[in-house]
């Protein structure tokens, strides 16, 4: 079984497959999750790759999926499907094709029915114009029915022609104006409004139209006519002299309108029948293409042997899981019909493998935080398993209310409880999504902050005396305690302090105290020293383990060791001094305790001479003198001793290779951790290594550069990380004083009237008091202790061991391709 706390170990293999029984092999891959492919055709342009005309032709099946789409709009509801499709064969996409032509052929045929419709119609409402062609038997009359504009035609022996037709009713003014200057007069118009509006076969939208008879002489202004109306897109239809024969035609469009009515009904039902079809099966058709598409990106990284009858692919996947690689690859030559196995051999490489660290619905919010920061290196120390417990607890010391984290607990109850119905809906705001994806670090997070809101003793700002006041009055003011506005408390006096400690937290007498903020100031501060430098000292200890793994013997006793001797000489006697004070002086004896700040002072100074400031114990000199000596020790022995001695060891190694003693051969039969620790940039002294990569070259002003920097960073943010821990301090007091703030300018004021009004106000309070808590303690103080904390975690915590250098392991897997996160 795989470790949590570092990642899975990977193994580099190549594969073999049948080119018939690739796209299958790759299929059940995609199914799986669990393999990475590298890109062997880097240097190859997309378009001159194996399977280019297969993608293409992918793309042409998502663009009849957005016909499709576009052609369904909002008239049919396109379904959802119970689950993902198996993944297709190319031949299978066959219908999707099929149904695009019949689809098309439907709308075509519809569209040129439509327009016969549209032609008739028209006709038939020119023939229904009496008032219009009436003109044709008496054309003296004066301007046209939709508005006067066109002059008399002079008397003429010749009988006027004309003609008739339909435009668009925008377009008459400008038709009827050009008519006029183009035909100098000579022309007579008359037009009538049509009353219902027409659909446009094309755009199929509604347009308003107007019929028209012109009567003109002479054969040039008929060409002149017939060339504006083509400019104007009119519609020009015979219409016969003779009233009677005007009669025969329009019986005859009646007919043809009821024929052309029934055939585009049947037209329509076909084609909604298609559409219908379409929308049961397009988002299957959707993730069918989706996966086909990825296969065939996946296959273009591949390469293609010479005889064109095998592919070869390299991947990345977990040793863990080469069981299942392997059965995965045999079920896709089995779905293919072939009959040659697959070859699955493993790759010797120098090539750092990808970080793969297995999460699950409760890890994956956590292990999220760190990747933020840095993907972690192959193999080393994964931060996540001890930022579930850390992070949440930083988080709830900054924000510790027992009654905040009970309404955050609340909210993420809600979030997991009913997580397979939230996560059904797909919901596709960010926020949310953020939200929803912690819901087990919100849920945590409220946990913890009912946890030191207990130990503060504080609920929306107010103490609970549950376990009763180790303090009391009774005994230094026994007359007269109302006439005193403040009570000075002194534990020195019998009765008055039991001795005894409250159970759990803070006792509840501190919330009346008028010296309670200076208390908290106090315990609050040194509280989250002692936090902090634990912290960073656990951090310091978890690089041990790293050395250990990747067999860096050298850093161990060069780095790690002289880290440790420094903070502790120093910030874990901080501690110390912080935690024996608390033990060693009472109620009786606490007047006369020392000042821990001014011996810390005093400790670099030599200065032990101090009559304001007791000793705190008896041989504080010499262990203090012994400390600041050891950490004064630390600094050189982590910035000298490395560099001279890798670089003795590197011209040893040289003098070896020069003599013919070649060290074992590494990347073959070595111990993969060899390679890994190289691959952090390190060389162990006295490990087996190859003649070749020693006789790299050296810089020893690089390492020694290298090695200044770290010990100035570490040594300088040992001090500036102790002082960040005080943030903890600051957000807790400010969070506390915020809380009670609201409590005293809200909510007291609706608790402090009586009577009736008093009764009615409370409850409009109690809505205001409970909106401003949610928006501003639990969502915006929520935002603010929650950066401080993931702060505190990627600055003072990872950096004492955590590189974060490496690159996360991509696999191809149709599951996150599908919802949008994949990265292949």
């Amino acid at each position: 079984m795989a470790s949590v706390f570092r990642s899975e170990e990977m193994c580099l293999s190549q594969v073999f497959l049948q080119v018939e029984a690739a796209y299958c092999c790759v299929a059940e891959l995609g199914d799986l999750g669990l393999a990475q492919f590298k890109d062997l055709n880097a240097n190859v342009n997309s378009f001159q790759r194996k399977f280019v005309n297969e993608v293409r032709r992918c793309e042409s099946l998502e663009r009849i999926l957005r016909f499709l789409e576009d052609e369904m709009k909002d008239e049919i509801v396109i379904q959802e499907p119970e689950k993902y499709p198996q993944t297709p064969l190319p031949r299978d996409m066959i219908d999707l094709e099929k149904l695009e032509g019949e689809l098309q052929g439907a709308n075509l045929s519809q569209q040129a029915l439509k327009k016969s419709f549209l032609e008739l119609t028209e006709l038939k409402h020119l023939l229904k114009r009496p008032r219009l062609l009436r003109a044709l038997s008496a054309p003296s009359g004066g301007g046209g029915e939709g508005g006067p504009g066109c002059p008399l035609m002079p008397p003429a022996t010749v009988p006027p022609r004309f003609t008739a037709g339909v435009i668009q009713r925008e377009r008459l003014p400008p038709f009827e104006r050009l008519l006029w200057r183009a035909c100098r007069g000579n022309v007579y118009l008359r037009h009538s409004e049509m009353d219902a509006a027409l659909e446009d076969p094309v755009t199929k939208d509604k347009i308003k139209k107007n019929s028209f008879i012109i009567f003109y002489q002479g054969e040039q202004l008929k060409q002149k006519i017939q060339k504006i109306c083509d400019g104007f897109r009119a519609t020009v239809y015979p219409c016969p002299e003779a009233a009677s024969e005007r009669r025969e035609m329009l019986a005859g469009v009646n007919t043809q309108l009821e024929d052309l009515n029934a055939v585009i009904t049947q037209t329509e039902s076909h084609r909604q029948q298609l559409l219908q079809e379409a929308a049961s099966s397009w988002r299957i058709w959707g993730i069918k293409v989706q996966k086909m598409k990825a296969i065939y990106h996946v296959l273009n990284s591949c390469n293609i042997d010479v005889t064109q009858q095998c592919v070869i692919a390299e991947i990345w996947f977990p040793q863990a899981d080469a069981a299942r690689i392997k059965k995965a690859l045999e079920l896709g030559v089995e779905r293919s019909g072939s009959s040659i196995a697959p070859i699955l051999t493993a790759v010797p490489t120098k090539a750092a493998p990808p970080t793969f660290n297995r999460t699950n619905r409760f890890t994956a919010g956590f292990q999220n935080i760190v990747d933020a920061y840095g993907v972690g290196c192959y193999r080393e120390m994964n931060p996540a398993p001890y930022t579930i417990i850390t992070f949440p607890f930083l988080f709830a010391v900054m924000f510790g209310d027992s009654g905040h984290g009970a309404v955050m607990l609340a909210f993420a109850l809600w979030m997991v409880l009913n997580e397979k119905t939230l996560l059904s809906q797909k919901n596709t705001n960010e926020i949310w999504s953020t939200f929803f994806g912690g819901r087990y670090l919100i849920l945590l997070m409220g946990i913890f902050s009912i946890y030191t809101g207990f130990i503060y003793n504080d609920c929306f700002s107010k103490a609970v005396n549950i376990f009763g006041s180790s303090w009391s009055v009774r005994h230094m003011f026994l007359n007269d305690v109302e006439a005193n506005l403040f009570l000075q408390l002194d534990p020195a006096v019998p009765g008055v302090f039991s001795g005894n400690p409250y159970p759990f937290g803070i006792d509840p007498i501190w919330n009346v105290a008028s010296n309670k903020l200076t208390f908290l100031n106090s315990y609050k501060m040194k509280m989250s020293v002692v936090v902090g430098i634990t912290h960073m000292v656990f951090g310091v200890v978890l690089s041990l383990f790293n050395h250990i793994y990747f067999r860096k013997t050298a850093d161990i006793i060069l780095q790690f060791i002289p880290e440790l001797i420094f903070i502790l000489s120093l910030f874990g006697y901080l501690v110390f001094m912080i935690i024996f004070k608390w033990c060693r002086f009472d109620v009786h004896s606490s007047q006369h305790a020392p000042s821990i700040l001014i011996h810390f002072i005093n400790m670099f100074l030599f200065n032990y001479n101090d009559p304001g400031n007791g000793p705190l114990y008896g041989p504080q000199r010499e262990v203090q003198s012994f400390l600041v000596v050891m950490a004064l020790i630390s600094v050189p022995w982590m910035l000298l001793f490395k560099p001279f001695i890798l670089r003795a060891h590197h011209r040893k190694t040289q003098r070896m290779v020069r003599a013919g003693r070649g060290g074992t051969t590494v990347g073959r039969g070595g111990d993969p951790r060899d390679r890994e620790g190289q691959a952090h940039g390190f060389l162990a002294v006295g490990l087996p290594v190859t003649a070749r990569v020693l006789t790299l070259q050296f810089s020893f002003g690089d390492v020694f550069v290298h090695q200044a920097i770290h010990t100035i960073e570490y040594c300088l943010g040992c001090i500036s990380n102790t002082a960040s821990y005080l943030r903890l301090w600051a957000l807790s007091l400010a969070h506390a004083q915020l809380s009670e703030v609201l409590w005293t300018m809200v909510m007291s004021i609706g608790l402090n009237r009586d009577g009736w009004a008093g009764l009615v106000g409370v409850f409009i309070i109690f809505a205001v008091f409970a909106v401003l808590t949610v928006a501003i303690l639990l969502v915006m103080e929520g935002l603010s202790a929650f950066l401080h904390a993931l702060r505190l975690h990627w600055v003072e915590f990872q950096n004492k061991f955590y590189v974060g250098t490496g690159y996360k392991f991509a696999p191809f897997s149709f599951g996150y391709i599908l919802d949008g996160n994949s990265e292949v």
